[in-house]
This record gives structure tokens, sequence and C-alpha cells, in this order.
């Protein structure tokens, strides 16, 4: 579980940040969603899975 990174955005993501280690809810994401998230990535229209990655990687 600790090894599992995940982002989602709405209800069909439930179980799967649930499941993970770290969690990010999309900034654009359901609000359930973004109450079981460790954090919060910018919304997908500005490429948030694409910046935490960089930021995760340090690029």
């Amino acid at each position: 579980k600790h090894e599992i990174l995940a982002f989602g955005d709405y209800l069909n993501d439930y179980e799967l940040l649930q499941a993970a280690g770290t969690a990010y809810a999309m900034e654009n994401a359901h609000p359930d969603i973004k109450a079981i998230a460790h954090h919060i990535a910018p919304s997908n229209t500005e490429a948030g899975v694409v910046t935490v990655l960089r930021d995760l990687l340090g690029m």
C-alpha cells in the first residue's frame, strides 16, 4: 500500500484512492474524492498529474 501513488477526480476513483499509500485528488475533483485524498493536485486542465510527478521526481 505505501508504494502506491494514485490520482483521481471522480467517484469511480474512490476505491483506488483509498487503497493508495499516497492519494492525490485533482483540484477539479468531486468533493467526496477531495475529502479522502492526502493531497490536492492542480486540475486536469493544468496538467496536474504531470506537475506533481515532476515535483516528486525533482524535474
